[in-house]
């Protein structure tokens, strides 16, 4: 009988060792890659803002992202990218490198902007992972304090008796202030003039003078007017009673049923970041929402914080999307 060299080993133990050699190196890209999210974030977290500094999506950018980077151990450092749709900062965002290190400030404007444009170069739901959602802003229909509205019912029954001569006033075509009247019309069967202006201060300037009957804004910019009584709130847009307003009633309340609009904001970073660094910025997110500084800082803006799950994120980017694009259709605004 023939004996086996000492050195020799059996051929299925050698298949044995080749088989744990090369799974040991296939997993160590993989382990290399766990290290570098477990490390994350390793260097400053930029957030892009497609908004111009000191308006209340910036302001909310600046306070969350301090209190992110104080649990993280990196600064964030808002870049202000301001544009129509917010096209410019979505893009450098959707071309940053998927590592967390760079994040969007999403709003209701990535949505709205499916509908008004016909190219973006890029796509709101393909080529961005949503963290989680930040935050509500309430809208609101407001008259001048000596304007001859008291009550939307009172609107109402103006507009359904003289179509078309209840003027409305709003920032420009596209913006959530105009597809929220154009819904508004639509909701209500009544036909307004709504006069588009360039901003919230505009807008404002003309419902003080009488040469609009009545206003659609985001609550914030409007709570000073309000404590000042120069302005009154006729009705909410939002599904329930606002805390800091609770005698104004909502827009469906008032007589509208069905009607609700919100602007909002989140969080999110280029598709293909790794889920466990999502993880570790909506644990940050959920924190920082839950923080008395942030609360104090933002409350008092009239914004509704709301943390979510990347899922739901990205339901709502959807289910905006799809609304908006009803809204901008039924209103025959042509894409640009």
């Amino acid at each position: 009988m023939s004996r086996r060299p000492p050195d020799a080993r059996p051929a299925c133990a050698t298949t044995r060792r080749q088989a744990l050699a090369a799974a040991a190196s296939l997993c160590l890209p993989a382990a290399g890659e766990a290290r570098a999210q477990a490390n994350f974030p390793q260097r400053p977290i930029t957030l892009v803002v497609p908004f111009a500094p000191g308006g209340i999506a910036d302001l909310m950018a600046r306070a969350v992202g301090e209190a992110i980077g104080r649990q993280l151990g990196q600064p964030v450092v808002v870049d202000n990218r301001p544009s129509a749709g917010s096209i410019v900062a979505s893009q450098v965002v959707a071309k940053a490198a998927p590592d967390g290190h760079t994040l969007l400030l999403m709003s209701n404007g990535n949505a709205v902007s499916v509908g008004l444009f016909r190219t973006l170069g890029y796509d709101p739901q393909r080529d961005f992972a949503p963290v989680s959602t930040l935050g509500f802003f309430d809208l609101g229909i407001f008259a001048a304090a000596t304007g001859r509205f008291a009550t939307l019912a009172d609107a109402l029954a103006f507009a359904r008796s003289k179509p078309g001569q209840l003027n409305v006033g709003s920032v420009a075509v596209g913006s959530t202030q105009h597809l929220a009247a154009k819904l508004f019309e639509t909701l209500s069967q009544t036909e307004l003039l709504v006069v588009p202006y360039k901003g919230s201060p505009a807008v404002l300037t003309a419902l003080r003078s009488g040469e609009i009957d009545l206003a659609f804004e985001i609550l914030g910019p409007m709570l000073p007017q309000l404590k000042a009584g120069v302005v009154r709130a006729l009705a909410l847009s939002s599904e329930r009673r606002h805390p800091m307003l609770p005698e104004v009633p909502t827009v469906a309340q008032a007589g509208v049923p069905g009607y609700s609009v919100a602007s909002w904001n989140a969080l999110a970073a280029p598709t293909g970041t790794p889920p466990a660094v999502i993880a570790t910025l909506n644990r940050a997110v959920r924190e920082a929402l839950a923080s008395k500084a942030v609360q104090d800082r933002l409350a008092p803006l009239g914004v509704r914080l709301a943390a979510s799950s990347p899922a739901e994120a990205q339901a709502l980017l959807a289910s905006e999307i799809r609304r908006w694009g009803e809204v901008i259709r039924a209103a025959k605004i042509e894409p640009e």
